[in-house]
């Protein structure tokens, strides 16, 4: 089967990305996630706000002991923290690592940073960058509306800035998701990540203080992704990239179907190995044989809003119908 697909105008042997994370730091990894099958790597994410608290730690520890004599002003020679340097050599390592494209993954605290950073992630030969637009908004008088025009004018600054193509990686949690995505689009958004898989806080009620658990995502998962894939593809020019709950090549075929082209992948790999990818190309090769098809774009996109009979089908469609059928449902799952 030809499994290629394009994604922000880069030609993929196959749908399969790694999301951005820890897996691809070490480098041997890369390679086995390569030979398994991926089509393209996301590097972990540069994180302003992480350098940021790194060189305040450092700085802590360089002067924690100044000043214990009179005749003491310092046990150590000016330091300073690396900034970047240390994330951007990795990256460039991982490209001249694999032969696959190598996208970089970045989120900064100021509207100058995001310039400036993408500029040098660019400088390491990456295919491609990705903007994680991942913040929680914590300021009461901030308007639904200056959040999203932030984000707007902070994509055109950096597809002004770089010659590389831009994917933007979004939250659900948008006042009108689909307007942010068509406005994206306009200002010329390569691609979008649907979605930012958020790390919610927890409470530990023995110690009775927060804490923030490891959560990997579950098949299911994907429900929200599968949604707005069905309402946005056929009408964006970028590309959408389904991201959470992909566990599968169940996942996958439905991902296609609604009219992503390529999913991100990372909890499965996690839970299952590299050789997840593997089976879930296997999966997606069979799938497409015993229904004819010879390549994806035979069916990528067949059950999109656009292109389903059914105008409910990606609206309240489906809770309607399960208001209405309730009986029916009580009786194949019924409460004791």
């Amino acid at each position: 089967m030809d499994l290629r697909t394009t994604y922000m105008g880069i030609e993929l042997k196959n749908p399969i990305i790694i999301g951005a994370s820890n897996l691809v730091l070490d480098l041997e990894m890369a390679k086995k996630l390569e030979a398994a099958g991926a089509a393209a790597i996301v590097y972990k994410s540069l994180f302003e706000e992480q350098l940021h608290l790194e060189a305040a730690e450092l700085e802590d520890e360089l002067h924690e002991y100044d000043n214990l004599h009179a005749e003491m002003t310092s046990l150590f020679p000016n330091i300073e923290h690396s900034g970047p340097k240390a994330h951007l050599l990795a990256l460039k390592k991982l490209k001249e690592t694999v032969s696959i494209p190598v996208f970089a993954s970045l989120n900064c605290t100021y509207d100058v940073s995001w310039i400036e950073y993408a500029k040098y992630l660019e400088e390491t030969g990456v295919d491609g960058l990705e903007l994680n637009f991942y913040s929680t908004i914590s300021d009461v008088e901030k308007t639904p509306a200056e959040v999203e025009d932030s984000r707007i004018d902070i994509l055109k600054k950096v597809k002004d800035a770089v010659s590389i193509p831009v994917s933007v990686k979004l939250s659900p949690f948008y006042t009108n998701l689909m307007n942010v995505v068509y406005r994206m689009d306009k200002v010329g958004a390569d691609a979008f990540v649907l979605f930012n898989r958020l790390f919610q806080p927890d409470i530990d009620i023995k110690e009775e203080k927060l804490r923030v658990p490891y959560n990997l995502s579950h098949k299911g998962d994907n429900r929200l992704a599968l949604r707005f894939a069905g309402l946005l593809s056929c009408n964006l020019k970028g590309s959408i990239c389904s991201n959470t709950g992909i566990h599968d090549g169940e996942d996958v075929i439905t991902m296609l179907l609604a009219g992503a082209n390529t999913v991100q992948v990372v909890s499965t790999v996690y839970k299952n190995g590299v050789i997840q990818i593997t089976r879930i190309l296997e999966e997606l090769s069979a799938w497409m044989k015993e229904k004819g098809y010879e390549k994806i774009d035979d069916f990528k996109g067949k059950l999109c809003k656009k292109n389903v009979e059914d105008p409910h089908a990606y609206r309240r469609g489906q809770y309607v119908d399960y208001l209405m059928k309730a009986k029916e449902y009580l009786k194949k799952y019924p409460v004791n």
